[in-house]
């Protein structure tokens, strides 16, 4: 098993950040990611936690040795669940691929929450991958998983990117006094 992580600080106020979440996708640094589907949606009366489930689907550029080992497709499936904690001010998503998962499992958690050095202006984000490959040889497993954390790196570095564009935008339309309007038709 290989662990990726990353930090990062968004110069954004956590509402900001976590109402950007539900437009994250799609963006133009993003184009791997091509549908989001929400399956569940409720609040829990009690705590106020909002809990998500949706499907994400994406196009990814697998090695052509991959797909020749395993057979499959250059499309896979993710499942996300994500809690929306208003009280707490945290958005925690946590993520499992569905394709190929008998070949590789990726568990990712991702935490937005305010940054404790300005938590009215900006927000904190985390994002650890737990990636496991399963064949019958150890080198091919950590080839896999050494790939597989390329991978990760290379698209949280674009995931980033975009969501700092997407951010923007919210922002924007935030000082406009237009995104209040689009909140409440979500």
């Amino acid at each position: 098993m290989k662990i990726f992580s990353t930090e990062h600080c968004f110069e954004y106020p956590w509402e900001q950040v976590s109402a950007a979440n539900w437009k994250k996708y799609p963006n133009e640094m993003s184009t791997h990611v091509i549908a989001v589907d929400v399956l569940r949606r409720e609040i829990d009366s009690q705590s106020g936690v909002l809990r998500t489930e949706r499907l994400i689907t994406c196009k990814q550029a697998i090695p052509s040795w991959v797909l020749a080992l395993v057979g499959g497709s250059d499309v896979s499936y993710v499942r996300e669940v994500s809690e929306v904690d208003p009280r707490a001010k945290t958005l925690t998503l946590r993520s499992v691929n569905l394709t190929m998962n008998t070949l590789l499992s990726v568990y990712e958690t991702v935490v937005y929450s305010p940054n404790p050095k300005d938590p009215a202006n900006s927000t904190s984000f985390t994002q650890e991958a737990q990636i496991t490959a399963y064949a019958s040889f150890r080198r091919l497993c950590n080839k896999i998983e050494d790939w597989s954390v390329d991978r990760f790196h290379q698209n949280a570095k674009l995931g980033k990117a975009g969501f700092e564009s997407v951010l923007q935008k919210v922002a924007q339309k935030v000082q406009e006094g237009v995104f209040r309007d689009e909140k409440l038709a979500m």
